[in-house]
C-alpha cells in the first residue's frame, strides 16, 4: 500500500466494522484485491496476534483519558443493562488478554459473509469495474444462510433501562453529563424528528463566537446565564432501539442545579411548545450539516453508502431526506416529543465532582410532570417539584 502512495486502515462502531483503502484511481483494482485478501485469508499469526494485545490495551488506556469517550461508555452500559449495545467497543481489558487465534478464525467464519457485507466505492471508481472486481476477489466468501442483523437483535435486544451512573471525582474541575432517553431505529418513522429535535436543541461552546446570539434557545440560555462550558444535543441510532439526549460539561458546580433545570426545560418543552422560526432554523441547520458531510471527500461519502444499505437496505436519495425533513412540522415535533420524552425512563451518565447535581429521581420526575401537568415554565411560572 506504500509503494502506491495508498492509505490503508479499519475501524469498529458499536454496530459495524468499516475496512478501507484511500488509492488512485488506477489502483482500484490493487486495492480491492488487497482487501478481499485481508478479510479471506488472513493469516492470523500467533505472533502477529500477541502483539498486537499491547496495540489494543494502550489505546484503551488513551482512551480512558478523554473524559467524553468514557461517559458515553458509561452511559450505553447503564441504559442498556445486560445486552450487548452496553458493552464498549474495545471490550474488557480481561477478555483482550484472553483471546485466541481460535476465537478470531471463528467469528470471521461467522460473520464475515456476502449478506452481511458492503463493497462501497466513491470518487474516481467506475461501477461496472467495481462490481467485476467484486465478482472475482470476494467469491471465496460464505454465501449461504449467515445470521443477520435482525437476528442478532432478537437473540440479544438492546432492552432500556432507566438508570444512572456516578463516577464521583472530587478532584476534577467539571461535571461531565449525559441525560438520554430510548431514542428511534435506524429505520423508524421517528428518526427524522429525532435528528430535527437535535438540531433544534443544538450545541454551544464558551469560545463560541455567536455567544448569547445562538440561533437556539437553549444555547442563548445557557451562554446567557454562563450554566455550562459547552452542551451537545445528541441522537444515536441503531438497528433495534436508539439515544436521544444532551451531553453537557458544568464548569462551575455551584450552577450544577440551575444548568440541571434549564437543560431539562429545554429537553422537555419540545413536549408542549414548538416555535415555527425555530423549528425552521434547525431543519435548515440540519440539511446544511448533511450537505457539509458530503463535502468531506470520498471517504465520507463512501462511509455513507456503506452505512446506508447496511441499514436503510438501499441509498437514500438526499431529495428524498431534504423531503423527510422538510415533512417535520411542529405538531409532527410535539407528537414525537410526547411519545419519547413523556412520562420516560432516563438514563444518566455523569463524572466529575457529582455530589453538586441534583439526584436521579429530580431528572425523573421531569419527565412524569409532562404528562400529568405538562411543563409548568410554559405558563411563566416558577419550578416546584
Amino acid at each position: 500500500m506504500e509503494d502506491l502512495g495508498a492509505h490503508l486502515n479499519a475501524y469498529t462502531s458499536r454496530e459495524q466494522t468499516t475496512y478501507y483503502a484511500k488509492v488512485f484511481s488506477k489502483d482500484v483494482g490493487k486495492a480491492v484485491d488487497i482487501l478481499a485478501d485481508i478479510l479471506q485469508h488472513s493469516s492470523l499469526a500467533p505472533e502477529a496476534v500477541e502483539r498486537e494485545r499491547t496495540v489494543i490495551l494502550r489505546e484503551m488506556e488513551e482512551v480512558e483519558k478523554e473524559a467524553e469517550e468514557v461517559l458515553f461508555d458509561h452511559l450505553h452500559a447503564t441504559a442498556f443493562q445486560f445486552t450487548s449495545l452496553g458493552r464498549t467497543i474495545l471490550g474488557p481489558a480481561d477478555n483482550v488478554r484472553r483471546i485466541s487465534r481460535d476465537d478470531l478464525v471463528s467469528y470471521i467464519g461467522t460473520h464475515y459473509t456476502a449478506p452481511r457485507m458492503v463493497l462501497v466505492g466513491a470518487g474516481g471508481v467506475d461501477h461496472e469495474q467495481l462490481c467485476s472486481l467484486a465478482a472475482s476477489a470476494f467469491n471465496q466468501l460464505p454465501s449461504g444462510s449467515a445470521t443477520s442483523a435482525a437476528q442478532l437483535c432478537a437473540a440479544s435486544p438492546a432492552v432500556f433501562t432507566g438508570s444512572e451512573v456516578r463516577m464521583r471525582d472530587d478532584d476534577a474541575k467539571s461535571v461531565h453529563l449525559a441525560l438520554a432517553v430510548q431514542g428511534a431505529p435506524w429505520r423508524d418513522a421517528d428518526s427524522v424528528p429525532l435528528m430535527v429535535m437535535q438540531s433544534m436543541l443544538g450545541s454551544w461552546d464558551k469560545s463560541s463566537a455567536a455567544g448569547v446570539n445562538s440561533g437556539s434557545p437553549l444555547a442563548a440560555g445557557v451562554a446567557t446565564n454562563g450554566l455550562v462550558e459547552s452542551y451537545t444535543a445528541f441522537n444515536s441510532n441503531y438497528h433495534d432501539t436508539g439515544l436521544f439526549g444532551i451531553h453537557a460539561v458544568i464548569g462551575d458546580t455551584a450552577h450544577c442545579d440551575d444548568a440541571a433545570w434549564l437543560l431539562m426545560k429545554h429537553f422537555s418543552l419540545m413536549a408542549y411548545d414548538v416555535n415555527d422560526d425555530d423549528l425552521l432554523r434547525a431543519k435548515e441547520q440540519l440539511k446544511s450539516s448533511l450537505l457539509l458531510h458530503g463535502e468531506g471527500g470520498s471517504s465520507a461519502i463512501a462511509e455513507d453508502i456503506g452505512r446506508q444499505l447496511l441499514t436503510y437496505g438501499r441509498r437514500m436519495p438526499r431529495a428524498e431526506m431534504f423531503a423527510r425533513i422538510d415533512a417535520v412540522s411542529t405538531d409532527t415535533v410535539k407528537a414525537v416529543a410526547r411519545k419519547y420524552l413523556t412520562d420516560a425512563d432516563i438514563a444518566i451518565a455523569s463524572m466529575g465532582p457529582t455530589q453538586f447535581l441534583p439526584d436521579y429521581n429530580w431528572f425523573q420526575r421531569h419527565t412524569y410532570m409532562l404528562r400529568y401537568c405538562g411543563w409548568y415554565s410554559v405558563k411563566g411560572s416558577t419550578p416546584h417539584v
